[in-house]
């Protein structure tokens, strides 16, 4: 890193704004824009308390597109920081075992909590 700084730059970048762009273009995708949590939101019959549907919308469209850039920022930052202090495998590597494990351990606790054996 610190015998090509402009190399190191350009790649601090590069993570920052990929998982920014990505993780907005996976709120669009999974389910989780603005419109679709305003849907559920309206479906359940929740409104903001003294305001409209409309302040709602602006509401949603206002926060949730700034917390997926800001989280998906976050996750390059925990990635970068895994791969500059020399971790065992690369930063992205370990955020995709962290959740792959995640995901396995909410699995594990659904069945158990409908009463399903593991094996």
């Amino acid at each position: 890193m610190v015998n090509d700084p402009l190399h190191a730059i350009v790649y601090i970048l590069f993570i920052l704004i990929s998982c920014a762009v990505f993780s907005r273009t996976w709120i669009e995708v999974s389910g989780s824009s603005p419109k679709d949590v305003a849907n559920n939101l309206k479906e359940q019959n929740i409104t903001a308390m003294g305001g409209t549907n409309k302040l709602l919308n602006y509401k949603l469209q206002k926060y949730i597109p700034t917390a997926a850039y800001f989280g998906g920022v976050c996750i390059g930052l925990l990635s970068l920081i895994a791969d500059f202090l020399g971790a065992i495998g690369s930063g992205t590597g370990i955020l995709l075992t962290c959740g792959i494990i995640y995901e396995f351990y909410v699995e594990i606790t659904k069945e158990l909590k409908q009463g399903q054996t593991l094996w």
